[in-house]
């Protein structure tokens, strides 16, 4: 819908190219896969708050890990699951960027959080005697900080020039309102959007990505130097909650991006 020919006002999104009666098989799986994900991550604050034995800094990262993971999503899948089971796919213009705007600052804090994890397995196995001291509730607190700061940062530069475009068309070519299908939309000069791409996420993934890679380059050489295969393998196994954590993250954003670029497949 619009107003003098050029104004949006209403969003249409048209989702996944498939047939109508698979729409509802669709439904049920993502509905499935999302309520799984609802009662695992809620399950994960819920222990990691009453369990005594858990109140470390890794379970407390993983804590706000699993609550990003819960606001990203939810900030999709309803609507998803809706346009699946209506015929109309309507998103007004303000719903569309408290959409992209929540996604994005929880999918970059998602991002950090792992970076954080990283750090704290680097002091917990390299600088053992150090540990309490470094990783504090103090210090624990101010990484998670910082992780919902550069996602609140990077949404709101995206979100306020994306949306500061003016549009010609409302039909989104995707499922949910992410930045490149709504940039595409737009009649007017969208180069310093792609620019803030590049160099916001650019900036975003290669941080995080070169701090893991490099905590984990020296937790291998720090595992490696120990004498005791058993001690190599305990050691090693405190990072698996971290290692889980990264392989899931990489598979999701492996999906986003493929949906990104095709995003009727």
């Amino acid at each position: 819908m619009t107003r003098n020919g050029t104004e949006v006002t209403e969003f249409y999104l048209l989702g996944f190219s498939a047939k109508q009666e698979f729409y509802y098989v669709l439904f049920i799986v993502f509905l499935v896969i999302y309520l799984m994900s609802m009662v695992g991550n809620t399950g994960m604050i819920l222990l990691t708050n009453t369990d005594s034995r858990l109140q470390t800094p890794m379970y407390f990262f993983l804590q706000h890990l699993a609550f990003v993971d819960i606001c990203y999503t939810s900030a999709i899948t309803p609507k998803m699951l809706k346009n699946f089971i209506v015929q109309n796919k309507s998103i007004t213009f303000g719903g569309c960027l408290m959409q992209l705007f929540i996604y994005a600052v929880f999918a970059t804090s998602d991002c950090y959080l792992l970076a954080a994890m990283a750090v704290d397995r680097y002091v917990a196995i390299c600088k053992p005697l150090h540990y309490s001291v470094v990783m504090s509730h103090r210090v624990c607190t101010q990484l998670v900080a910082g992780s919902y700061l550069m996602g609140s940062i990077n949404a709101s530069v995206h979100t306020g020039f994306t949306f500061s475009l003016s549009f010609c068309k409302s039909k989104i070519n995707h499922f949910f309102c992410d930045i490149p299908p709504i940039i595409s939309l737009s009649c007017s000069n969208n180069d310093i959007n792609f620019m803030l791409i590049l160099i916001f996420v650019g900036f975003n993934l290669t941080f995080t990505v070169l701090v893991v890679i490099f905590s984990y380059i020296y937790i291998i050489a720090t595992i490696l130097k120990m004498s005791s295969t058993a001690g190599r393998k305990k050691t090693f196994s405190t990072c698996a909650s971290h290692l889980t954590a990264v392989t899931k993250e990489v598979k999701d954003a492996i999906k986003v991006a493929i949906f990104r670029l095709h995003p009727n497949c």
